[in-house]
């Protein structure tokens, strides 16, 4: 079904290659956070922000992100690519041009949007293009899908700080991707908070960071 050139997995597909996709989701979802209790596909309540990001792959980029004071809710998924409603596989296929992503819904007032960006910089190496570590395809790039402009400068700013210190320990240059979110497709249940004790408590997920602290605080 899915007879696809590995060498364009570490590309982005554009509409016109993507697959089909579906007008339903062809999966259900308990809806309630493993961890945090709270549901993972409501809106963000009043005063909250949502924010999406891609580091690799989505089950330990969850457990960085519900694991920060602040976070009301998390939710692992699929964003930037063209494909309706796709399935897992078919996005490993790299022919939806999704990412794996992790919706993060935060109270502000408690967790700044420079705190949760220093845990995304900090937390993989953005260098990378379409790969983190030993996992190679294009749905594993690093990716910042803003829903504020507050959130749009504040990704472009501290890409900027954060390419001289990579700079300065060597690194090339930032390949992240920093775009407005246009749609998000939940990911299947097993997905969700895959790394809690509830789920895979000795679970495993490679995404890991370059070592380099982001200047966040002191810029």
């Amino acid at each position: 079904m899915f007879n696809f050139d590995s060498a364009l997995k570490t590309q982005v597909v554009t509409a016109d290659q993507a697959l089909p996709g579906r007008d339903y989701r062809p999966y259900a979802l308990s809806g309630t956070h493993t961890v945090l209790g709270t549901p993972i596909e409501a809106p963000a309540p009043p005063g909250y922000e949502e924010i999406v990001v891609g580091m690799g792959c989505f089950w330990g980029v969850e457990r960085i992100f519900w694991q920060l004071p602040g976070v009301w809710t998390t939710a692992a998924g699929y964003a930037g690519g063209h494909t309706p409603n796709p399935t897992y596989e078919e996005v490993c296929s790299g022919r939806t041009g999704h990412a794996e992503v992790v919706r993060v819904v935060y109270d502000p007032s408690v967790l700044s949007l420079d705190e949760l960006l220093k845990a995304f910089w900090e937390g993989h190496d953005p260098t990378q293009g379409m790969r983190q570590g030993n996992d190679i395809g294009s749905q594993y790039r690093s990716a910042i899908y803003w829903t504020t402009d507050a959130q749009r400068d504040a990704a472009e700013r501290t890409r900027q700080a954060y390419t001289a210190r990579l700079a300065e320990a060597g690194y090339g240059a930032i390949t992240t991707e920093i775009a407005p979110l246009r749609d998000l497709w939940y990911a299947e249940d097993y997905h969700q908070q895959y790394l809690s004790e509830a789920k895979n408590p000795h679970g495993y997920c490679g995404v890991s960071g370059t070592g380099v602290s982001c200047p966040v605080g002191v810029l």
